[in-house]
């Protein structure tokens, strides 16, 4: 089968490529190299079919789109930093692209799997988060809150489209996904601490460390979406996909010292010397996974000691 992977040499894109070479499937990557890296995919550039491109060039996206089987869109502009400093590019891309390939998917009859963030909730403070769980954002002066903004309008249209045209289509909302090949470089947090104690640098915490999180393995995510693409009944759902184990930044700091042998202190900084204006947190971000339990028969098997492992052998 030949599978349109948007975002294909990306952190979670180029997983997705290995997971399908190994069940049989040929990846057809586009991607624009703004944050993947064609290192992500090396290993794989014979079995793969590379196009470096936008996600808002319609007549490529149609074209790729038309001789695909299936499409997996995990292309987007991600990370708090580009969010913070490209904002009009970021939201033209998370919101623009992906109705393009959207529409692409729709008009060549496709099904189509769509990457969202668990972002959209915004500072929801009723957690766990579940799928029909209320937005609750920041002003628009928050740009943090743009990406989360765009992802949601993706969403709207991905469901309109459902409901109006039928497009077969499901979307999976991310929550801190992790694992080799994430780069700390856009404020990923896990990755960003990893390195540092490797090299036995400060680990720098934003903010008091008492903010939660919950985190996923990478190939713990990458079984989810398979599972989805092979069962129909999971058209027009949403899904939370996630880690189980909530920890704080502080915790996480101090696990990756621990496991690591490292030599590392802690150090903190306020959130706004350490981003742009525009910046604001939640304090708690727990996913309620109940329904992809259910619905798929999946849950993630690897727990923070292992994501951390895995972070870390892959910066050796």
């Amino acid at each position: 089968m030949r599978v349109l992977l948007t975002g294909g040499a990306g952190f979670i894109g180029s997983h997705l490529s290995d997971a399908l070479i190994a069940q049989g499937d040929t990846p057809v990557i586009l991607d624009n190299l703004s944050t993947g890296q064609l290192s992500n995919i090396a290993h794989i550039q014979n079995k793969v079919e590379i196009h470096q491109g936008d996600i808002r060039d319609v007549a490529l996206v149609n074209k790729l789109t038309q001789t695909s089987d299936l499409v997996l869109h995990m292309a987007a502009a991600l990370g708090v930093n580009t969010i913070l400093e490209e904002t009009v590019e970021s939201v033209s891309t998370n919101f623009t692209g992906s109705e393009v390939v959207l529409q692409a998917s729709l008009k060549h009859n496709k099904r189509i799997i769509i990457a969202s963030t668990s972002e959209i909730y915004g500072k929801n403070p009723n957690q766990p988060l579940k799928e029909t769980d209320d937005r609750v954002v920041g002003a628009p002066q928050k740009i943090r809150w743009t990406y989360a903004d765009a992802k949601a309008l993706e969403e709207a249209i991905a469901h309109s489209l459902f409901l109006t045209e039928g497009l077969k289509v499901s979307t999976i909302r991310f929550f801190n996904t992790v694992g080799p090949r994430q780069t700390g470089r856009y404020g990923m947090v896990v990755p960003r601490f990893v390195q540092a104690a490797t090299k036995n640098e400060d680990i720098t915490i934003y903010g008091d460390g008492t903010q939660s999180r919950v985190f996923c393995h990478v190939l713990d995510a990458i079984d989810a979406v398979l599972k989805i693409t092979k069962d129909d009944k999971t058209i027009g759902e949403v899904f939370n996909v996630g880690g189980e184990g909530e920890t704080t930044i502080q915790q996480l700091a101090e696990k990756i010292i621990t496991n690591t042998k490292s030599q590392s202190k802690i150090t903190f900084t306020a959130y706004s010397d350490a981003y742009p204006a525009g910046f604001e947190d939640m304090q708690r971000r727990v996913p309620n996974i109940t329904k992809a339990k259910s619905a798929l028969n999946w849950k993630p098997t690897r727990n923070l000691d292992q994501i951390i492992s895995d972070v870390a052998a892959s910066f050796k």
